[in-house]
Formats: C-alpha cells, sequence, structure tokens
C-alpha cells in the first residue's frame, strides 16, 4: 500500500458563528490536495458545508457534534492500513474539553490507535497511552465554548510505510503556516 493522505477539519460552525470557511484555508485546500479520504470531527452545523466536505475526496468520514442537527454518526471507525485504525469523534462525549486521559480510554473502547476530535477549538497532536490524538482545531477559527485559539486551522495525516506524520497548519498573519509537524508514529 502507498502513502494515504487525509485532510482533517472539525468546528466549522457555518453560518451561525462564521459566513464561510476563510479563503486562505480554502486555498491551502486547493494547494495540498489531492487528499484520499476527508474526515470531519463535527460541528458542521449546515447541509451545505455537509456537501462541500463530501466533494473535497473520494472518502468523506463525519460524525455528528454536539451543534449539528444532521443525521450522522456519532463515531467513525476506519482502516488506514494494516493494524493502523482511525476513529473519529466530536469530543464533547468527555470532559473537560480535550482531556486525553478520557479521550485515550474512547480511542481504546473503539480499539482504534489514532483518534481524530475536536470541540475544543484548539489545535493539538498528542500521544498518550500508545493513542495519537489529532484535534485539527477549527477550520473557521470560531470560538467555542471552552474558548479556543480563535485563528483557523487544520491538519493533514499521512501514512506510509514509515508510520503515520502529522502537520498542523493554522492562519496566522493573514497567511496559512505548517505550526505543527509531528512523526513518524507508529502504533504499538
Amino acid at each position: 500500500m502507498g502513502r494515504r493522505r487525509v485532510l482533517v477539519v472539525s468546528d466549522t460552525h457555518v453560518p451561525e458563528r462564521a459566513d464561510s470557511v476563510p479563503p486562505e484555508m480554502l486555498d491551502l485546500i486547493e494547494r495540498l490536495s489531492p487528499f484520499d479520504a476527508v474526515v470531519h470531527a463535527g460541528d458542521l452545523v449546515s447541509e451545505s458545508v455537509l456537501e462541500w466536505v463530501r466533494g473535497l475526496a473520494p472518502r468523506a468520514y463525519v460524525v455528528r457534534g454536539n451543534m449539528d442537527y444532521l443525521e450522522l454518526p456519532e463515531r467513525e471507525v476506519v482502516e488506514l492500513g494494516p493494524g493502523l485504525r482511525l476513529g473519529v469523534v466530536h469530543g464533547h462525549q468527555v470532559r473537560p474539553r480535550g482531556n486525553v486521559e478520557a479521550l485515550t480510554a474512547l480511542a481504546r473502547r473503539l480499539g482504534v490507535s489514532v483518534l481524530v476530535s475536536g470541540h475544543t477549538h484548539y489545535p493539538f497532536v498528542r500521544e498518550s497511552g500508545g493513542v495519537l490524538h489529532v484535534n485539527p482545531g477549527s477550520l473557521t477559527g470560531v470560538w467555542g465554548g471552552g474558548g479556543g485559539s480563535m485563528r483557523p486551522s487544520l491538519a493533514v495525516i499521512e501514512v506510509g510505510g514509515d508510520g503515520v506524520r502529522v502537520e498542523v497548519y493554522e492562519l496566522v498573519a493573514g497567511r496559512p503556516r505548517r505550526t505543527v509537524e509531528a512523526g513518524p508514529w507508529t502504533p504499538r
């Protein structure tokens, strides 16, 4: 199996908290394309965002956030490669927001080695207890119930023979910049 690339986004909140995805982030997505799959970790809020996400890659894995009233699953589990399962949840299932220990326990219940979550509106990549956690933050940079970075952000996961690599991009001073580069990471 060759290298696979997955676009990871979350917490768009369009049109309730943002009118649209910032054009700088749309341009970044275009420049980083193509992707084998796209993941949206919830709080899309509108059907139009769901349709847009589904058009970004051949496969789309989208879960329902606490602000979504769309017909979406609460969780997804995807095989990214031999022995590499990725889980997707919004993250409102644990308290406090972004609690890595509780998210690790959730990942174990799902049987995944990589867990994508959102809900914090703050991007992070962290390994805990043999689970790689990827939170892309908010694609639109809107406020969340727990605050957030207030900067639009996204993540890209690459899976290849040397393991998993993750890059996080944030809109800083009007330009998308890679702010996190992690990996290669291999599941235990």
